[in-house]
């Protein structure tokens, strides 16, 4: 008996040697060679991943990189497009804000905005999806203090004036910043308007008067607000403009920064400007996802708005929010059957002729530029971003009151 468990032994041990030794003599001819090229292709398949994830890492880490994607995948038209699509969308939010569900505090309004929008920007940073800002030493602190504060004043300072004014003064008050831009710009950068354009804005804001203004109703501290909104509208959006070509910031990480400094101005406007009672405002259901709706457009239109401000030129976006309003309004007379009168109509053929000019004349000045010889790739990434729209002015504009 144990004669037999000792052969079993003795047999389990001559089965191992001997697989061992075939296992040897296929490594031995091919088999070594073939696992060699295996480890070798899982090595280079490793390698490529790295530096795939490196490349990913760095286009979102770097403040160049994320400089280029922006210009390269939302350029002028996409920016604008963007920029108009959603300036609609937050009008009809913001009319079922203040129409059905009765809530009358405009910087309250804005502040919500702006808060919704620095919760979205914290989730992408914590996700590593926000774009990094240029080092801090690149811009100046007052640079971007300067911007998050007129932005709390453009934006607030719209909405005071749309509640206490007609809408007829609040349109001649937007009209009133284009003149505005091109003094600002002369006397923050010496930039010049050529007659051409001058001429063209000129006839633009002439079409969209007499489209638009049809009342004048006004009181004295409406008309107070709507005066002091007017210089802080045309440099945020020229600081917006003049931020991000002049640099390698991109909107979300310009917002990212300029939105706390925005919050807190709206806190110290809040006060002051709003009527008493926001606590005693119904918080119900319905009412809330009508404001977070439209919060959420707010912080799309802040970035679209942003997008086109460092896309084109602050005098541009002024045109596209006076294109949008002749557009709003023709819509309403060929689609909905509304009548605006035979001289509003006029006044908008007028309006969209100088536009369609000075578009025209951004895409001459376009094709002139991209015909000279492009600078080295080597230089071209220390040289300033190029201005799509117009060079010889910044234009911009962070639309329709958030």
């Amino acid at each position: 008996m144990m004669k037999m468990r000792w052969w079993r032994a003795d047999a389990s041990e001559v089965m191992a040697v001997t697989a061992m030794g075939v296992w040897e003599a296929v490594l031995a001819g091919g088999g070594r060679r073939f696992i060699k090229r295996k480890d070798s292709d899982a090595g280079e398949t490793g390698r490529a991943l790295e530096e795939l994830r490196s490349s990913l890492y760095n286009e979102m880490h770097s403040s160049e990189s994320a400089k280029r994607q922006q210009m390269r995948f939302c350029g002028p038209s996409v920016a604008l497009t963007f920029n108009f699509a959603v300036a609609v969308g937050i009008i009809m939010a913001n009319k079922m804000v203040m129409g059905s569900v009765g809530f009358k505090f405009p910087i309250a309004l804005s502040l919500i905005h702006y808060a919704v929008a620095f919760v979205l920007m914290a989730t992408l940073k914590t996700l590593s999806l926000l774009p990094v800002a240029p080092p801090s030493k690149s811009t100046p602190f007052s640079s971007i203090f300067a911007l998050g504060a007129v932005m709390s004043l453009s934006t607030g300072l719209a909405n005071v004036s749309l509640k206490h004014n007609s809408v007829g003064f609040y349109q001649m008050a937007k009209i009133a910043v284009t003149p505005t831009i091109v003094v600002a710009e002369f006397m923050l950068f010496q930039k010049k308007v050529s007659t051409q354009k001058a001429i063209t804005l000129a006839v633009v804001s002439f079409g969209v008067a007499v489209a638009t203004v049809t009342d004048l109703e006004f009181n004295f501290f409406g008309a107070c607000v709507a005066l002091a909104w007017i210089v802080p509208s045309a440099v945020n959006k020229i600081l917006w403009s003049s931020l991000q070509q002049s640099g390698n910031w991109t909107a979300l990480a310009l917002m990212w920064k300029t939105t706390p400094i925005t919050i807190f101005f709206l806190l110290t406007l809040m006060p002051l400007l709003d009527p008493p009672g926001l606590l005693l405002f119904s918080w119900n259901f319905r009412n809330s996802c009508a404001i977070i709706i439209s919060a959420l457009f707010g912080f799309l239109l802040q970035w679209s708005g942003a997008l086109a401000l460092g896309a084109t030129s602050a005098l541009s976006h002024v045109v596209l929010g006076q294109f949008k309003t002749i557009v709003i309004m023709l819509s309403g007379y060929l689609v909905f059957g509304s009548d605006p009168g035979i001289t509003s109509i006029c006044g908008a053929v007028v309006a969209l002729g100088g536009m369609s000019f000075y578009t025209y004349l951004g895409l001459k000045k376009d094709s002139a530029t991209s015909g000279k010889k492009a600078p080295s790739r080597q230089n071209s990434f220390m040289a300033k971003p190029k201005v799509a729209a117009d060079n010889d002015n910044a234009d911009s504009e962070q639309e329709d009151n958030v």
